[in-house]
């Protein structure tokens, strides 16, 4: 004879182990600024008008919906599943199985539009990071430079029956990538990333610089790529450490003391890779979602920005 089915709340009570989806969206509820994010986007948000009609889904469950998207790489129609699915996503959105309407992939696709079209995604990273700021977690006194290849799919299965026209192709070592570039200016003391800018990806890493400092930096570290006389020159001012490893003269070898200042270098730089672990390992973007620079650039604005909240979550906590 089958068991009788428990109520999904009691069943949920009962459980003598937390997941780790539960461990991370109750750790990730903590750490968001809720408040201010709402106030941000609530202008632009969509209001039942004098004639009444279907009342808009909440601005905070759209809000967290959408999180859960960049979280856990979810498309729009799979969101919807997902938080049937899932007992956790629901309780984390705020919805209860029954009781509440469950967001459709058009009302979802279209709160992502929103975001995208009123440039609110850029709003969310400069406002998680003004949240950080309040706290005292970035000082702002040195930055960590560089970019990092963000693949596209490059078949041309799809309804175009063409590779999007937006990205391009470049070579790293020995292999060629298609795609765009994320290029982030990191604090150097506290690993967040405090400047974002995009680009497709046969653009050079040296090309994108001044977008990428904040201006009061005594301190500049960065790759070889990002080598420049006249930059270091600019820079060099009493108190103002250049630290742009050192590259050997073409056809020559470095010298020992050059390449005992790029180990150290290289392991102040170290922390500049902690953004992108999260972003590509964490949160699973290693793909482009999206056709076109605009759309994929909006994203990345929210996936640095929630990046930033994960990695100082403990400090936040605390």
């Amino acid at each position: 004879m089958p068991k009788q089915p428990a109520f999904p709340g009691l069943r949920d009570a009962m459980k003598k182990k937390v997941t780790r989806r539960e461990q991370f969206l109750t750790e990730m509820e903590a750490v968001v600024p809720w408040g201010r994010l709402l106030a941000l986007i609530a202008p632009h948000y969509p209001k039942v008008g004098p004639k009444g009609g279907r009342p808009a889904m909440p601005l905070e469950t759209m809000l967290r919906v959408y999180f859960l998207q960049n979280w856990y790489a979810l498309s729009d129609p799979m969101a919807e599943e997902t938080l049937y699915d899932s007992e956790a996503m629901r309780r984390f959105a705020g919805i209860e199985l029954g009781d509440d309407r469950i967001p459709d992939e058009t009302t979802i696709l279209n709160f992502r539009h929103l975001l995208e079209r009123h440039a609110l995604t850029e709003a969310i990273f400069a406002d998680v990071n003004a949240h950080l700021a309040d706290k005292g977690i970035t000082l702002r006194s040195g930055t960590l430079v560089d970019a990092t290849i963000i693949d596209a799919p490059s078949s041309t299965k799809n309804k175009a029956k063409a590779r999007d026209p937006e990205m391009s192709s470049t070579k790293k070592g020995n292999d060629w990538y298609f795609g765009m570039k994320a290029h982030v200016g990191v604090d150097a003391d506290s690993g967040v990333t405090h400047s974002l800018e995009t680009s497709t990806a046969k653009v050079h890493d040296s090309q994108v610089w001044d977008e990428l400092l904040h201006g009061e930096e005594t301190s500049v570290w960065a790759d070889k790529g990002y080598v420049s006389a006249d930059r270091e020159a600019a820079f060099a001012v009493p108190g103002n450490v250049w630290g742009v490893m050192r590259k050997a003269p073409k056809g020559g070898s470095l010298h020992p003391v050059d390449e005992r200042i790029n180990r150290i270098i290289a392991m102040v730089r170290a922390k500049v890779e902690h953004p992108f672990r999260i972003i590509k390992r964490q949160f699973g973007h290693v793909k482009t979602r999206y056709r076109g620079l605009a759309k994929n650039r909006a994203q990345l604005f929210t996936l640095f920005a929630l990046g930033n909240l994960f990695l100082v979550r403990r400090r936040l906590m605390v």
